[in-house]
C-alpha cells in the first residue's frame, strides 16, 4: 500500500516585474520509501516514491523532474523561471502507484 501524497506548499515571490528571474519553491509531504529497507520481521518494505514532478505555465510544460529513491522524504524542489507575463502555474506530483496531487498558483506582475 502506498503512502498518501500530502498537501503541497508553493511559494512565489510577492513582487515580480516583467523580465525578472524568480525562484519557484515547492514542498510536498511524502515518506519516499526507497524499497531497500525491511520491517522488524524481515519483510521488504516496497518502494513508494514520488517519481515525477511537472510544472506547466499557461498549459506549456516549463519544468519536469524524475525523482529517484535517493531523494529525501518530503521533497523540496526549487527552480528558476523568467517572468515575462502574468499567468497560472499548474504543478503535478505523481507517485509509484500512479496517484497524483495537483496544485496551482497565479503569477501576477507589478
Amino acid at each position: 500500500m502506498s503512502s498518501p501524497i500530502g498537501q503541497p506548499r508553493l511559494r512565489l515571490p510577492a513582487q515580480v516585474k516583467a523580465g525578472d528571474i524568480i525562484e519557484i519553491r515547492t514542498l510536498i509531504t511524502h515518506a519516499m520509501e526507497t524499497g531497500q529497507r525491511r520491517t522488524a520481521e524481515g519483510q521488504e518494505i516496497p518502494r513508494d516514491i514520488i517519481k515525477r514532478f511537472e510544472v506547466r505555465f499557461e498549459g506549456e510544460l516549463i519544468f519536469a523532474m524524475d525523482l529517484a529513491p535517493a531523494i529525501a522524504a518530503n521533497p523540496y524542489i526549487a527552480f528558476p523561471f523568467r517572468a515575462e507575463r502574468p499567468g497560472r502555474f499548474e504543478m503535478v506530483w505523481t507517485n509509484d502507484a500512479g496517484e497524483t496531487r495537483r496544485a496551482s498558483a497565479e503569477l501576477k506582475l507589478g
